[in-house]
């Protein structure tokens, strides 16, 4: 091995990846526009308030009240809609996936059952909703629940199952710091793995490759030379993120060697995936092709965007066996819990497959396998 001849070939890497703009895109801007985006979406969903649109038929004092104390929730925006509209025409006129309507006689019927205390005394609120809604359906289950205690309030006995929360963890996070180390993962195997693919394939089909063979340059040199020039844009790439992510959003995550030593394997495991990949694929277009389908299908079932806990069983079990839902999972323990021994466990593991794609790497990689 000769570390001159290594970082001579990794400071013409850095050149080449300086030229191509686009490269610089998906390298650096294009992971920070999706923690931007989604951060963005997800900032406040500790604090999220749902429109909802509400028909009072009573029109009293009493359902005046109803509507104040939805509002005063926190959980809703009440839009009132008039009495003299058809609901289910308004609803599909202007595109509103639930009307609630407070039925005629709600007043009266409260009257009777609160200072009367006739049991018998009830109403039936309606929900004209759009079934296609998946927010018309959280909205009509915050509904119920808030109805539910307003029930338990007039019945005049205390609840009998009551609930307390608490964290495993020692301070409370919010999405956007659970989905930064998933970022990171996910941009990391895309670059090493296309980037592999990218520089081996091309210059296989080319034939400079081969050429390589009467240079002073060994095969191990420039596979070190190609896993160091990806980890060094991974680490560039990584600082850029949690800088705009510190910046923008506040996050409040932990920075330690962890960090490093997962973007490295992460580098070695999908550097290797994507060397192999150069050699069983015939043409440049083709392993381009069977890189994509590796890192898509991976992207979406490790868990680098949503917990795995939202998926079916047998998903689940798929995405375990999967090298990035470790490298998430590793980042997560170390950055976010900031449990050590976790992170050894994934660091263990994702690093055990790393060691094998490395040497299959290095194995199919040969100088005379181009034209």
């Amino acid at each position: 091995m000769k570390p001159r001849v290594i970082g001579a070939n990794v400071v013409v890497s850095l050149k080449s990846f300086y030229r191509e703009k686009s490269a610089m895109f998906f390298t650096i801007a294009f992971p920070i526009i999706l923690i931007l985006v989604f951060g963005t979406i997800f900032m406040n969903q500790d604090n999220v308030r749902f429109p909802l649109y509400v028909q009072d038929l009573d029109h009293t004092s009493s359902s005046a009240l109803l509507v104040k104390g939805l509002e005063r929730n926190g959980t809703f925006r009440i839009t009132q809609v008039d009495p003299a509209l058809d609901a289910r025409r308004y609803a599909k006129d202007n595109k509103v996936n639930l009307v609630l309507i407070i039925p005629k006689g709600y007043g009266w019927s409260l009257t009777q059952r609160v200072l009367l205390n006739s049991l018998d005394a009830s109403v039936t609120f309606t929900y004209v909703y759009d079934p296609g809604s998946s927010s018309a359906s959280t909205k009509m289950r915050l509904l119920k629940s808030a109805f539910a205690e307003m029930n338990q309030g007039m019945s005049g006995k205390p609840p009998f199952i009551l609930s307390a929360d608490t964290s495993i963890l020692t301070k409370k996070y919010r999405f956007i710091e659970f989905f930064v180390p998933g970022v990171i993962a996910m941009s990391v195997m895309t670059a090493s793995l296309s980037g592999a693919v990218t520089v081996n394939a091309e210059l296989r089909q080319k034939g400079v490759i081969r050429k390589l063979s009467t240079t002073p340059i060994t095969r191990t040199d420039w596979i070190l030379s190609n896993l160091l020039y990806q980890f060094i844009l991974a680490v560039i790439s990584t600082m850029a993120m949690l800088l705009v992510s510190y910046a923008v959003f506040k996050v409040s995550l932990q920075i330690n060697p962890w960090l490093f030593l997962f973007i490295l394997l992460d580098v070695f495991a999908f550097g290797g995936i994507g060397m192999i990949l150069t050699r069983v694929a015939t043409d440049a277009e083709s392993a381009a092709a069977a890189a994509n389908a590796i890192m898509f299908p991976m992207m979406f079932l490790s868990g680098s965007f949503f917990p795995l806990e939202m998926m079916p069983g047998f998903l689940q079990t798929i995405a375990r066996t999967l090298p990035l839902y470790y490298v998430n999972e590793g980042l997560r323990a170390s950055m976010v819990a900031v449990d050590h021994m976790t992170a050894l466990r994934y660091a263990a593991i994702i690093g055990m497959f790393a060691a094998v794609a490395f040497v299959l790497g290095i194995l199919a990689t040969k100088w005379e396998g181009g034209k």
